[in-house]
């Protein structure tokens, strides 16, 4: 298949895919679309949000209809590192051996990220960034396509770690989850509290979904739009020529390099998936806010006057 084929062939699918996520979630439309785009980007998404919005429900079912394999891990005070790695035994010949945790599969749903310790949120970092797991010295490569797909109560919750800067960097899209409108809640309802079990179908396969991966990296962006992209992100950086001035003002701390590259390939996977073989600077400031939301610091000034950092994202427009 022709790589046109392959993009228009993706388009369909898609279609399909949030098709049977509706099935069972109701309403969150834009936030399913995003953690699409970052699955077929091959990037991480970090969802934010109070409990009891289904994040669980809604990366579950994404996986599902992806037909991919999916561990749950639950993160809490007392979780160590080698219960999500895996660990190393003594077998009955005194042997050692490996056991794999549960980090070993395409889709995890890292539950509650920031309810454990740094030490062991850091257990993630180097799966999510070199798709491989270190352990006693020896190197386990993970199955593609892999994806971190962590959730992330408000920090101003009981029991929260706010995640380093440096993990943080490691998702592509950071995706906020509010709650569902007067209409969305009655359908929530109407539709769980009955005894009718949905099913949900998988569309694609492991594979399928590394080829659209390869087909989307490939697609071509214009010098303009990189150009576009990076300034953006410069822009963001209170000591930077191009800043503005309310970034001097209001950000104490601006994107890194990872955030252009992010913008590029999610902008390219934008324009993919609505049947455009290369993208422009619409796909770019399409995902920017998913992108750069997590990657500034805002100042207590910019807390003073209750300024978000999604106002602030939208200003550099």
């Amino acid at each position: 298949m022709s790589d046109v084929a392959t993009i228009q062939h993706l388009v369909e699918k898609q279609k399909q895919l949030k098709a049977e996520i509706r099935k069972v979630i109701v309403g969150q439309d834009e936030v399913v679309n995003q953690i699409v785009l970052s699955v077929f980007s091959g990037g991480h998404a970090l969802l934010i949000g109070v409990p009891g919005l289904a994040k669980t429900l809604m990366v579950n079912t994404i996986a599902q209809a992806l037909g991919l394999n999916f561990k749950r891990i639950q993160f809490t005070p007392d979780l160590m590192p080698s219960d999500i790695l895996g660990s190393e035994i003594l077998d009955e010949n005194r042997t050692f051996k490996f056991i794999k945790g549960p980090i070993f599969s395409n889709i995890i749903l890292a539950d509650e990220i920031n309810r454990t310790p740094p030490k062991t949120q850091a257990a993630l970092l180097e799966a999510m960034q070199e798709r491989a797991v270190t352990v006693a010295g020896h190197h386990y490569k993970l199955d593609l396509p892999y994806f971190v797909l962590a959730t992330q109560n408000p920090i101003e919750q009981e029991g929260t770690y706010p995640l380093p800067e440096a993990q943080l960097d490691r998702f592509m899209f950071a995706i906020k989850l509010d709650y569902p409108s007067f209409e969305e809640e009655i359908q929530v309802v109407k539709a769980t509290t009955t005894d009718v079990k949905v099913k949900v179908d998988a569309l694609f396969t492991a594979d399928e979904i590394v080829n659209f991966q390869n087909v989307i990296r490939k697609i071509p962006v214009a010098d303009n739009v990189i150009e576009y992209a990076v300034t953006l992100v410069s822009k963001t950086r209170p000591d930077n020529k191009l800043a503005p001035d309310f970034v001097k003002t209001y950000i104490d701390w601006g994107a890194g390099p990872r955030a252009s590259q992010n913008l590029i390939l999610a902008a390219k996977t934008q324009a993919a998936l609505n049947g455009k073989f290369s993208p422009d600077i619409e796909d770019v400031q399409a995902v920017a806010t998913g992108i750069l939301r997590h990657r500034i610091v805002k100042n207590y000034k910019a807390d003073a006057e209750g300024i978000s950092v999604e106002e602030l994202i939208k200003k550099l427009f």
